[in-house]
């Protein structure tokens, strides 16, 4: 069971690995050892995520479905398989902490008064600056 936080926990049947041939170096043993994990979780088909969670998840992460509703992760970062394997699922968590909590919403505010007179009075000085530059001044 794959515990996101109090309220969202993905049991074990929704989780499918498959172990593959991992690139890169390792010596003798990578063309004989599956240690790369390749995890993937039928977004579309899981009642474990809370409605609200769900459309945000859409909402931000819509592309990295496939056109199954299937969402995958890879690790090949260790030559350990259980490594590998708490990798995705780490990664699954972190996406899944992201859409957790709902945005806060943004309170309009204006500027103040005295960032409304700063702000007057620096355009004054870069208009006098550049009124001394005109060189009408010189005899």
């Amino acid at each position: 069971m794959l515990e996101v936080n109090h309220e969202i926990l993905i049991p074990d049947s929704e989780l499918e690995f498959t172990f593959v041939r991992s690139s890169g170096p390792g010596g003798q043993a990578v063309n004989k050892v599956n240690s790369k994990a390749q995890l993937r979780w039928n977004f579309a088909a899981s009642a474990a995520l809370p409605f609200p969670v769900r459309e945000r998840f859409l909402r931000r992460f819509a592309s990295r479905l496939t056109n199954t509703g299937d969402l995958l992760f890879t690790s090949d970062r260790s030559r350990d398989r259980l490594q590998n394997q708490q990798d995705c699922l780490d990664k699954l968590r972190e996406l899944l902490l992201l859409v957790a909590t709902p945005e806060k919403k943004r309170k309009k505010t204006k500027p103040s008064r005295g960032s409304q007179l700063r702000a007057k009075a620096n355009k004054q000085r870069q208009g006098q600056k550049k009124k001394n530059r005109s060189g009408s001044n010189w005899d």
